[in-house]
């Protein structure tokens, strides 16, 4: 059993909402004379965690081929490792990027493979600096001084949080996306399933786990995942 297409129509127009909201923005933001550091073939975040919801993740399983597909279950198994020995958040994430390392969905020059439905999380995330800020141990780096100059940078960059040199406002843009997947799930499903990126999209092929999902059965789907060997409470959460 998979996702209804009536569920995966919901994601993909509410991806093209996004795309067209964001692509304004974008375009007025540029048009002020601000910069914009991503672009084809840039990947510096590329390894970074991803949550999505389980209506997004059945939109990804349901294009990927049989080989992708194993691609993103040994992804999933690695993530899986990192959140069962990880000793906090903080390492959990560092170990993400550093040794369960980049998608699998990424192409050999660097652009995504499957961008047409990439998660709500790879679509929002802009960077207003230097790419360079974006990639894994550049922050660690930086001495104490580079890191006050840093801070300053971002704080006199418009469109960032003051905090970050991602830009603020297509993150904003991007939560009626997520309220569309929730209120799809709950007309589907009667539940909401989140969590982590590849683990969802692995669990969504399995035709037991859905069929789980379908009936609104999260103990039958927490069981079908732990027999996959892919649960893990901070990788799967129900509402």
């Amino acid at each position: 059993m998979t996702a209804s297409n009536a569920l995966l129509e919901t994601v993909k127009a509410a991806y093209a909402r996004y795309e067209q909201e964001a692509g304004e923005f974008l375009h007025e933001y540029t048009a002020a004379g601000n910069q914009v550091y991503c672009g084809a073939g840039c990947f510096g975040c590329c390894n970074m965690p991803i949550r999505l919801s389980l209506a997004e993740a059945a939109l990804v399983a349901s294009v990927l081929t049989p080989e992708e597909a194993r691609k993103v279950e040994r992804h999933a198994r690695k993530v899986l490792h990192n959140a069962r020995t990880a000793p906090d958040e903080d390492e959990y994430v560092r170990r993400h990027r550093l040794k369960v390392g980049y998608c699998p969905l990424l192409g050999a020059d660097g652009a995504c493979t499957r961008y047409e439905v990439r998660p709500t999380r790879c679509r929002d995330t802009f960077s207003a600096m230097s790419a360079v800020y974006c990639q894994e141990g550049t922050w660690e780096g930086m001495t104490k001084p580079e890191r006050r100059e840093y801070q300053r940078e971002v704080r006199r960059t418009p469109g960032t949080d003051g905090e970050t040199h991602f830009i603020a406002p297509l993150e904003a843009l991007s939560e009626p996306v997520w309220e569309r997947c929730s209120r799809a799930m709950r007309r589907e499903w009667n539940l909401e399933a989140w969590g982590d990126f590849w683990v969802l999209t692995t669990l969504a092929a399995r035709p037991a786990f859905m069929a789980a999902i379908a009936r609104g059965d999260k103990g039958a789907a927490l069981r079908e995942a732990r027999q996959a060997g892919l649960e893990h409470p901070e990788l799967i959460e129900f509402a």
